[in-house]
């Protein structure tokens, strides 16, 4: 929802203003529509419309757009270091129980670390690319194209041995190409956060066992490569968005 309101607001900030503005009606209002209008022109121009082509792009825009910024949404959301959910229910007097106890877990998290987001997300883009694939070419030409193309199936018997190794593969190619993209995403998110979360709490273990004299020093170096750690997140939060 958070996301919807601010795509839209930025909308209207993009979008050419009245005539009585003159030139000004051409400007984009507001730092973040200025940001948000960069992102889509190169993803636009830059990446999706050379793969696709224009009309493939106009169809696909708004669902590729859509999971670009839900992702980075996710992603950057995963990045507060502590959980929002559970500081509001302790703010309202509850909060949820965990096994290990009664008290309330606030070390974030993000959604995409979970992989049953990203297996959907995987599963949506599986059935855009069934889609289109029957869209452009039939289900004759897409069984040609699975098939290796009509120069193995229409050609010398030999080439044709080749033709049910070609199927096989390409129908496994289909469902590991998303499921390869979500493990990684989660992969990503999942080794980002366990690092962060061993590096903080070194210092903690230090001074569990040596007190204060070991863990000042250790403390410092911890959270100094945490927030190493950290810029490196803000890099793969974008790129796994990219992706």
């Amino acid at each position: 929802m958070m996301i919807f309101f601010v795509l839209l607001i930025a909308a209207k900030q993009i979008e050419t203003g009245p005539a009585s503005m003159g030139t000004d009606r051409y400007v984009t209002k507001g730092r973040l529509a200025q940001l948000i209008e960069v992102i889509v022109q190169g993803l636009r121009d830059g990446v999706i419309e050379p793969l696709l082509g224009k009309e493939t792009t106009a169809r696909f825009l708004p669902f590729l757009l859509t999971v670009f910024f839900f992702v980075l949404t996710l992603n950057l959301f995963g990045m507060i270091p502590f959980d929002i959910q559970e500081l509001i229910f302790t703010l309202m007097g509850s909060h949820h129980e965990v096994k290990t106890g009664h008290t309330a877990v606030f070390f974030g998290g993000t959604a995409t670390a979970s992989i049953a987001v990203t297996a959907g997300l995987a599963t949506l883009s599986f059935f855009a690319i069934l889609y289109q694939g029957f869209r452009d070419l039939g289900p004759k030409g897409f069984f040609e194209h699975m098939a290796g193309g009509k120069e193995l199936l229409y050609g010398p018997l030999m080439l044709k041995l080749v033709v049910p190794i070609m199927l096989v593969v390409e129908i496994l190619g289909l469902f590991i190409k998303p499921a390869a993209l979500a493990i990684r995403l989660f992969a990503n998110m999942v080794a980002g956060h366990t690092l962060l979360a061993t590096l903080l709490g070194f210092g903690a273990m230090a001074l569990n066992a040596k007190g204060w004299g070991l863990a000042a020093p250790i403390s410092v170096v911890s959270i100094i490569a945490a927030i190493a750690i950290s810029v490196l997140e803000l890099f793969v939060a974008f790129l796994q968005a990219f992706v």
